[in-house]
């Protein structure tokens, strides 16, 4: 390492790796990416292999094995949640699903002040500039970046059959869920190249990693932010053996995501000064937002038995995994080169809310997402949960210790929106599940099981049996106001200098989706608001919006009149009947 930076990149996950290969790309600038994960090995299967995802969560030499307090409309149990332990971060474990939201979530960002130029025709570039959309490239599509995705075959006859079943239900069909229509049902795009995991590491920073004024550092734990005043002039550094050491930045960049952006922050005294004191913190900015707002998407698994014997079930018999392992290995094929997850949809539980609320995860086995409560018994499930829940959670520091976790707070189900759109959710995916085109499959569902039927036992049900979908968001976001914790114009920290924030934890809102993209398409704007480039120019290709004219938020709130005014609603009726246009 250098004793100085332009850059100091705390975090080497998803927005981390786009910034080191953006901002190192002039050959000028020196920037330098500290992860406290190991190295993402070529040799690691675990990793690479689509097949294995299962495999890492829980496994402490891939995962922080985070988890909330016990969360009170949940009988107090508590929530674990799945965090990178590698260069990579969480892209190098998660399910290498590909959404990028619906651009009404882009467009309810731009709502909120300063967040103009957060708008869909401000994002859609950024979107374009990161992907290669193997499927090919079109107004909505890249066709040039570095991640390069596959779409799922989606061909057996399980997700023939689901595909078939949601027509049969009145849902519509799209050509892409991240193109010109989102709401409807089709393969999903997956960061899988050739049969293997593209995590950001791989298509951001192994192709960059010799370039002499970039450096990157593995098993670093910053423990602090260094200061001069209100400015930031570097961090403190613990690495293995306990070797403590500093390094000085001209800027530093925390990328280390929604729980570990918001404790360094609050670990150097960046935050609410009542949060800060009790855990035996002095304050230095009193930022009041820092660590609140946090969201997620909860999700459960509707599981059904099947009548054939098609679904990948024996695969994950233990006796089977050389054979696995050999054909991805030699031949870049078989179980193991997919994630399984290759296909669903976005429907709007109900014609009240403005753009789809619902996600639909298929999935050909009846499985927890860490492997268990298989059995080796052939079945199939969808994953559900509500994508704008307007559920509200926090992360605070317990004490000033950086290798303690932090509190984890998210208060799943508190709020009766919430608990009327899980009623909503889990009726809609039953709907689904039962129609004909399931008939010669389906054995019965097996959770929650046809005992759970009303209301009330569906709440109970999903307060017991649902688990996070691993998309920690927003606790550091970004605004103008006096809960915001960065600058939307300049990514820096309000009352800082040299300080930004670049990850999901700037998110003002979560997006009806995996977040995975949208934290790419953020580091992409940002490296270049960072960087002094000129942003690259908005687009504004037609957009589906079946929900044009639905409030966006309670009755009465200001920001409704912004949000009508960002939905052309003649534009998207004549979208809507136009012939051929995705409606299928």
């Amino acid at each position: 390492m250098r004793k100085r930076y332009d850059y100091v990149i705390v975090g080497g996950g998803s927005a981390g790796s786009a910034l080191a290969n953006r901002l190192s790309a002039d050959g000028t600038s020196t920037v330098l990416v500290l992860e406290a994960g190991r190295s993402d090995f070529v040799f690691d299967p675990l990793i690479h292999m689509p097949g294995a995802l299962m495999f890492p969560s829980g496994n402490p030499l891939y995962d922080w094995a985070y988890e909330t307090e016990p969360e009170p409309h949940m009988g107090g149990r508590r929530v674990a949640h799945a965090r990178g332990k590698v260069l990579g971060g969480s892209s190098s474990i998660n399910g290498m699903i590909f959404q990028r939201g619906n651009p009404g979530d882009y467009e309810k960002w731009a709502t909120n002040e300063g967040m103009e130029h957060w708008d869909y025709a401000h994002c859609l570039p950024y979107f374009k500039r990161m992907e290669t959309t193997l499927a090919g490239a079109d107004a909505w599509r890249g066709g040039s970046g570095p991640l390069k995705l596959e779409r799922g075959p989606a061909s057996s006859p399980l997700f023939q059959a689901f595909f078939e079943a949601t027509e049969q239900a009145g849902y519509a069909r799209t050509d892409d869920v991240n193109g010109y229509r989102q709401e409807g049902f089709a393969p999903f795009d997956r960061n899988v190249y050739r049969g293997s995991r593209l995590s950001a590491s791989r298509a951001y920073l192994w192709p960059v990693r010799d370039r002499d004024n970039l450096d990157i550092v593995t098993l670093a734990t910053v423990t602090g932010l260094r200061w001069q005043g209100d400015r930031v002039t570097g961090v403190d550094i613990v690495r293995p053996r306990k070797r403590h050491s500093s390094v000085e930045a001209g800027e530093v960049i925390l990328c280390g995501g929604a729980f570990n952006s918001p404790q360094l922050l609050q670990l150097s005294g960046v935050g609410d000064p009542e949060v800060l004191r009790a855990a035996g913190v002095t304050p230095r900015v009193e930022l009041p937002g820092v660590g609140e707002n946090l969201q997620d998407h909860l999700e459960v698994y509707l599981q059904h038995v099947s009548l054939q014997p098609v679904s990948i079930a024996p695969w994950l018999k233990m006796w089977k995994a050389p054979y696995i392992g050999a054909q991805w290995l030699f031949l870049n094929k078989g179980v193991g080169a997919s994630n399984h997850f290759e296909g669903g949809g976005f429907i709007r539980t109900n014609d009240q809310v403005a753009y789809p609320n619902l996600m639909f995860h298929f999935l050909p086995i009846a499985v927890r997402y860490d492997g268990t409560a298989s059995e080796g018994k052939h079945g199939y499930q969808v994953h559900v949960g509500p994508m704008n829940s307007d559920v509200l959670g926090h992360v605070r520091i317990k004490d000033a210790d950086p290798f303690h976790h932090p509190a984890i707070q998210f208060n799943y189900l508190s709020t009766e929106n919430d608990r009327r759109e899980w009623v909503e959710v889990i009726r809609a995916a039953r709907h689904i599940l039962s129609q004909p085109a399931f008939a010669a499959f389906d054995g019965g569902e097996s959770s929650p099981g046809p005992s759970v039927e009303t209301d009330e036992q569906l709440v109970d049900w999903v307060a017991k049996d649902a688990e996070t979908a691993l998309h920690p968001s927003c606790s550091a976001r970004m605004g103008v106001d006096d809960m915001a914790v960065v600058d939307p114009s300049t990514m820096r920290v309000h009352g800082t200098e040299g300080l930004r924030v670049v990850d999901a934890s700037v998110f003002p809102s979560i997006t009806n989706g995996n977040i995975y993209a949208p934290v790419m398409m953020v580091a992409e704007k940002a490296a270049d608001i960072v960087a002094g480039n000129t942003p690259l120019a908005p687009e504004h290709p037609p957009v589906y919006r079946a929900g044009a004219g639905m409030p966006l938020y309670p009755e009465g709130d200001a920001r409704n009149t912004a949000w009508n005014a960002r939905t052309d609603i003649p534009s998207a009726m004549a979208a809507m009947a136009a012939p051929g246009e995705d409606d299928r």
